[in-house]
């Protein structure tokens, strides 16, 4: 009895250190997360700011299929390089080929056809010469020679339908090769192979895809398509300097040259996933171009714009703070 009441107290009082050192370690500041890479930030005193994506000088080029089948062949990689017009894949021709042995023996025929028509009306135009000049009328009878005259006129009208039926014959079989080579899709540019989403044996469909059967690119120089909020739309000039840099290294970056702007003001599509970025928010969008080998950008790849703005009177803006009409900081 005597040692139970000694081991009471010294439990109770590990207890009690216990429950302090747990109450001390949760008051214990947490610490905040560090940024796995610090935010870009402007080499201007007054800037409009935006979002870019890279994509290639011809804007990027979803290659489709005028007709559906099966594909039959691929004849490209990702990353290679293609000339305006090599083939990029083919899809199944056996049934348009089987078609086109058809279409070549029907002009074979038709042929055929104005030769023996050819031949027929040669033979009346002999006939009826033996008859048209002849000066006694008691030695042929005038029917006969209507006959013959007849006969002649007949055999010409099918010498021209036979000739005819050639033409359409020659047009049919054409129709066959034009179809027989949309079957085989080539590259419309000199350019670089992006994306290739087809393999042999699927079914390749038409009209506009979600996922393009192959995208292309021509990435000699790369272009910067920069989303400006239609409210800074007004300070955007396109004479002053701009500087691009690459998301998770604002230290990567280099001067844009302007291109262009598309003067119709669109919806935001390229979202930065940013927790206080509105949807609904209108963009002007204006066309950088820079050297592909000054940064180690891929088409796609989002970075952030700043484009150098006159400083703006403060009477010009009299609903903002000064603050904004220097940029937004």
């Amino acid at each position: 009895m005597v040692l139970k009441n000694k081991i009471l107290p010294v439990v109770a009082a590990l207890g009690l250190v216990v429950a302090i050192a747990v109450a001390v370690q949760s008051r214990q500041q947490a610490r905040s997360a560090q940024p796995v890479a610090q935010p870009a930030q402007a080499p201007f005193k007054s800037y409009v700011g935006g979002a870019g994506i890279v994509e290639a000088k011809t804007q990027n080029i979803s290659i489709g299929t005028s007709l559906p089948g099966i594909v039959k062949t691929v004849f490209v990689n990702v990353g290679d390089k293609v000339k305006a017009g090599a083939p990029l894949f083919r899809l199944d021709d056996r049934e348009l080929h089987a078609d086109l042995l058809v279409k070549q023996a029907n002009l074979i025929k038709a042929q055929a056809a104005v030769t023996e028509a050819a031949a027929s009306l040669q033979d009346y135009q002999a006939q009826y010469a033996l008859v048209r000049h002849a000066s006694d009328r008691r030695a042929v009878s005038v029917d006969d020679v209507q006959k013959r005259r007849y006969a002649e006129l007949l055999a010409r009208a099918k010498l021209k339908s036979a000739k005819a039926a050639v033409v359409a014959a020659e047009a049919d079989l054409k129709a066959t090769r034009t179809s027989l080579a949309r079957l085989l899709v080539c590259s419309p540019i000199d350019g670089e192979v992006l994306q290739v989403n087809v393999r042999p044996g699927e079914f390749a469909q038409t009209g506009v895809l979600s996922t393009p059967l192959i995208r292309l690119g021509n990435l000699d120089r790369l272009h910067l398509r920069v989303d400006i909020d239609e409210n800074d739309a007004w300070r955007f000039k396109p004479d002053t300097r701009a500087v691009g840099s690459l998301r998770g290294n604002r230290n990567l970056k280099t001067d844009l040259n302007f291109v262009r702007v598309e003067p119709y003001v669109t919806p935001k599509t390229s979202l930065t996933g940013s927790s206080t970025e509105r949807v609904d928010t209108r963009v002007l969008q204006v066309i950088y171009s820079f050297d592909p080998h000054a940064l180690p950008a891929f088409v796609g790849q989002q970075m952030d714009v700043f484009i150098e703005t006159p400083e703006v009177p403060v009477h010009l803006t009299p609903d903002l703070p000064v603050a904004s009409a220097r940029g937004r900081q």
